[in-house]
C-alpha cells in the first residue's frame, strides 16, 4: 500500500496505549514503525525500564507482526557531566533500551543530540566532547548487542539546534559508526536549509524523519509548512541514500479523530514522491 521503505513512528499516535497505537498503523498499512520510548512525548516504552518492562514491550510489539527500524530513546542529557552513580544508572538504562532493540530486531537505538535547550552545561565545544564521547561509547556497546546507534541532529528543540552546532558534532563522530537521523522539520524549524544540511551531512545519514514545520515550529502535518519533500527526497535518492524513511506525526494542527487519516494521506503523498 505504501512504499516499502517508508513506516510510522509510534509518536505519531502517543495519544494511545502501545497496543492501540500498533494496531492504528497496521490497520493503516505499515508494515515497519520505529518505536517511540522518549519520556515526556511518547510513553510507549516506560522510563523505568526493568527488565519486566523490556519483556512486556517486546512481547506486544513482535505479537504486533510489523517490523521496527528503530528505537527513539533518551538516556538523559548527553551534555551533563555524571558523577560515578549516576553513569553507572546511565548505562544501565542503555543496556534496558539496547535488550529492548535487539529482543524486537530494531536495526538501531536512536539517541539525542544533547539536552533540551541551547545553553551549554560548560561551553559549546567541551559540552559537543562530552555528547560525542557518551555517544560513540553507547555506540560500542550497543554493537555489541548486534544493533546501530544513531543520532537525531540536528534538533530544534536540543542542544546541536542548528546546523553549525549539528556539524561539529557529525565532524566529532567521524569514522564512529554513530549514524545521524535526517528530520525535516526540525531543519526547516531551526531556519536552515534543507539542501545545505544533506550538503554537510553527505553520506552520513542513516535514517529520516518525516514531518511538516515552519520556523519556530515542528509541529505541523505534512502539507501545512515549508518542508521541501520533493526536492529532499530528490536529492537524498541522488546522493545514494539507500535508508529508510518515517513520518513521526507528532503534529498539533489535527485532533486525535483526525490522526489516523492524516497519517494516511501523508503517507500516500510521500509515497508518490519515493
Amino acid at each position: 500500500m505504501f512504499h516499502s521503505r517508508l513506516g510510522c513512528s509510534s509518536i505519531s499516535f502517543r495519544h494511545q496505549d502501545l497496543a492501540s497505537a500498533l494496531r492504528t498503523m497496521k490497520g493503516l498499512g505499515f508494515e515497519e514503525i520505529d518505536l517511540g520510548a522518549l519520556p515526556g512525548v511518547c510513553d510507549h516504552v516506560p522510563y523505568g525500564l526493568d527488565a519486566a518492562a523490556v519483556e512486556a514491550v517486546s512481547a506486544e510489539v513482535n505479537t504486533s507482526g510489523l517490523r521496527v527500524r528503530s528505537v527513539n530513546g533518551d538516556i538523559g542529557d548527553l551534555n551533563r557531566v555524571l558523577d560515578a552513580d549516576a553513569q553507572a544508572a546511565r548505562e544501565r538504562h542503555l543496556d534496558a533500551l539496547l535488550t529492548l532493540s535487539a529482543n524486537i530486531g530494531a536495526k538501531a537505538l536512536v539517541l539525542p543530540c544533547g539536552a533540551l535547550g541551547h545553553t551549554p552545561v560548560r561551553s559549546v565545544e567541551e559540552d559537543l566532547d562530552l555528547v560525542a564521547a557518551q555517544l560513540t561509547g553507547a555506540g560500542r556497546r550497543a554493537a555489541e548487542f548486534g544493533v546501530e546507534l544513531w543520532t537525531e541532529s540536528l534538533h530544534f528543540l536540543r542542544f546541536c539546534w542548528n546546523l553549525e552546532r549539528a556539524g561539529l558534532l557529525a565532524d566529532r563522530l567521524a569514522g564512529s559508526g554513530v549514524g545521524i537521523v535526517m528530520d525535516f522539520s526540525h531543519i526547516v524549524a531551526s531556519g536552515e536549509d534543507i539542501q545545505a544540511y544533506l550538503d554537510r551531512n553527505r553520506g552520513r545519514i542513516s535514517h529520516v524523519h518525516l514531518r511538516d514545520a515552519v520556523p519556530g515550529n515542528i509541529n505541523l502535518s505534512i502539507g501545512n509548512g515549508d518542508a521541501d519533500f520533493a526536492g529532499g527526497l530528490k536529492r537524498l535518492a541522488a546522493d545514494g541514500y539507500a535508508g529508510h524513511f518515517s513520518l513521526e506525526l507528532e503534529t498539533r494542527d489535527v485532533t486525535n479523530d483526525e490522526r489516523p487519516a492524516a497519517a494516511a494521506k501523508a503517507a500516500s503523498f510521500i509515497t508518490d514522491l519515493l
